[in-house]
């Protein structure tokens, strides 16, 4: 199963983007998607941006992650 993380983008460097989950940064690829500007809210895949998200939905996948890892048995 693939599982892309929603992420905010802090800053665009041409083919890069320093993203933000949960505070905690990485590093982007936007080869796939090239539009990115600071602000915007990306889909985060194998380290690579493959699609833009409103921050409503990142918002509620990042809580649905939270509440599912919550459940889970240690």
């Amino acid at each position: 199963m693939c599982l892309a993380i929603p992420a905010k983008v802090i800053s665009v460097n041409e083919y890069t983007a320093l993203v933000s989950i949960e505070d905690v940064e990485y590093t982007a690829s936007l080869l796939m998607l090239p539009d990115v500007v600071p602000g915007d809210y990306i889909m985060l895949h194998a380290g690579f941006a493959i699609e833009k998200v409103d921050p409503e939905f990142a918002a509620e996948t990042l809580r649905l992650l939270q509440e599912e890892e919550q459940g889970r048995p240690e």
